[in-house]
């Protein structure tokens, strides 16, 4: 055999798939499937029963958890649909750019500044006139299939 070291590039993700696959009609309310290639949380489901070919067929009505657009899909029950590994985390609010950038705290004490401001107008001004009155704010950061948007606010008081 060869004495050569052999040298591999490194990914951050370390390959793990952005989904995984989950029977449709396991698939339930409020759950998460991925239609059109978007992660959607389900609002709806409704089972057909089963055709003339045999597949009772699963409707799902998911709203796009990123922009809040509505989608649907049809699908067999039998047959896989994929569903997005979805991960929330909570940083804490440092800063806030003129360009629309924030800067937050993770929890190994560095910081993450390559989130945008939510594009949603309630929880834009929530977070802005609280940074602007100087609480400690806590933004809820909602990751799925390579995108990370924040989706929620705590306020856990006043700086000291």
């Amino acid at each position: 055999m060869s004495d050569e070291e052999h040298h591999f590039e490194s990914k951050a993700d370390a390959g793990a798939s952005k989904t995984y696959p989950q029977q449709a009609g396991t698939i339930r309310k409020n759950g998460y499937i991925v239609i059109k290639n978007r992660p959607c949380k389900v609002v709806e489901v409704s089972t057909s029963k089963t055709g003339k070919h045999g597949h009772a067929k699963c409707h799902f009505v998911g709203i796009d958890i990123f922009n809040g657009k509505k989608l649907e899909d049809i699908v067999p029950s039998s047959h896989n649909c994929d569903v997005p590994h979805v991960n929330r985390t909570d940083y804490q609010l440092i800063d806030i750019s003129e360009d629309g950038f924030v800067s937050l705290l993770t929890d190994n004490g560095n910081t993450k500044d390559d989130l945008r401001l939510p594009t949603d107008d309630n929880l834009l001004t929530q977070i802005k006139d609280g940074f602007a009155e100087g609480k400690d704010l806590v933004v809820s950061v909602m990751s799925a299939m390579g995108e990370e948007q924040i989706c929620a606010l705590k306020d856990i008081g006043p700086k000291n």
